[in-house]
C-alpha cells in the first residue's frame, strides 16, 4: 500500500525464486544429464536437477552460475536460460517459482561434489532416467527440446566436444542429441558451409584408412549461425 509518495512492499508471504540447471554431456555414445540425489525432504532419496534458491544479492544468471559451480566444480561454461516454471503446487514446502537453465559441458570437466543437501551426484542417460523430484521431468523434457533446437540452428553443440575433433566425431554428437541418423555427405557440406569450424592443421587416426583432419570451432561460433535450419 502506498504511503504518501513512498511505497511499502507487501508484508504477506511472497513466492520464493529458485534456479535449476540442467547439465548435459556426451559420453559412451549417449547423451547424459547430471542429477543430484536429495538428502532431505521433500522428495528425500529421489534424484533431481541441481539447483537452489536465489540469494538477495545476486542476479538469476549469477545464481545459476553459483549452483553450477557448487554442484560440478565447473565455471565459465555455456549456459542459457530456458523457461520459468511456476505451477502452484510444484514445491510442497511453499510457493516457489523456478527459473531453469541448461549447461553444456565436456564429460571430463565435471568434478562430482555433492553439496550440503545432496547425498550424491551422478550422470544418467536420458534413455534410462530414474523417477525425478518436483516437476523436474517436465523441466528436463523442455531442456532437451531446446538443446535439439539450438543444435539445429546454431553452433552451440561444440560445447559438448573436446577443443579439437574430427568431422566424424562432430556428426556423431549431432546424431546422438537429435536422435536421428544424418547423411554424411550432406552433414559435412552444411557444417563446412556454415563457416563455424576451421581446420587445425593436425590430423588423427580414426581406425583404418588415412588420418582424419582435426577441426575446432571459431571463437564467435556460439552465436546464431543462420536463420535457416542447418540440420538435418
Amino acid at each position: 500500500m502506498s504511503v504518501g509518495n513512498g511505497y511499502s512492499p507487501p508484508t504477506e508471504e511472497r513466492p520464493a525464486v529458485a534456479v535449476d540447471v540442467v547439465i548435459f554431456s556426451l559420453f559412451e555414445n549417449d547423451l547424459h544429464v547430471l542429477l543430484i540425489k536429495r538428502k532431505t525432504p521433500p522428495f528425500q532419496g529421489l534424484w533431481a536437477i541441481p539447483g537452489g534458491f536465489m540469494n538477495l544479492d545476486e542476479s538469476l544468471d549469477e545464481a545459476a552460475a553459483r549452483k553450477l559451480a557448487e554442484e560440478t566444480g565447473v565455471t565459465e561454461v555455456y549456459t542459457e536460460q530456458l523457461y520459468t516454471f511456476g505451477s502452484v503446487a510444484r514445491d510442497p514446502r511453499s510457493r516457489v517459482v523456478s527459473v531453469a537453465y541448461f549447461a553444456l559441458v565436456p564429460f571430463s570437466s565435471i568434478s562430482h561434489q555433492p553439496g550440503e543437501f545432496e547425498e550424491a551426484t551422478a550422470w544418467h542417460s536420458l534413455k534410462t532416467l530414474p523417477q525425478l523430484a518436483f516437476d523436474h521431468s517436465e523441466i528436463l523434457e523442455y531442456a532437451l527440446q531446446r538443446l535439439r533446437y539450438k543444435l539445429e540452428y546454431t553452433a552451440v553443440g561444440f560445447q559438448l566436444l573436446p577443443d579439437q575433433f574430427t568431422l566424424s566425431q562432430l556428426q556423431r554428437a549431432y546424431e546422438i542429441v537429435l536422435d536421428e541418423k544424418l547423411d554424411k555427405r550432406n552433414f559435412r557440406r552444411k557444417i563446412l558451409a556454415a563457416g563455424v569450424i576451421e581446420e587445425t592443421g593436425r590430423r588423427t587416426s580414426e581406425g583404418e584408412g588415412r588420418p582424419a583432419m582435426l577441426y575446432r570451432y571459431k571463437d564467435d561460433s556460439v552465436t546464431e549461425v543462420k536463420t535457416r535450419r542447418l540440420f538435418p
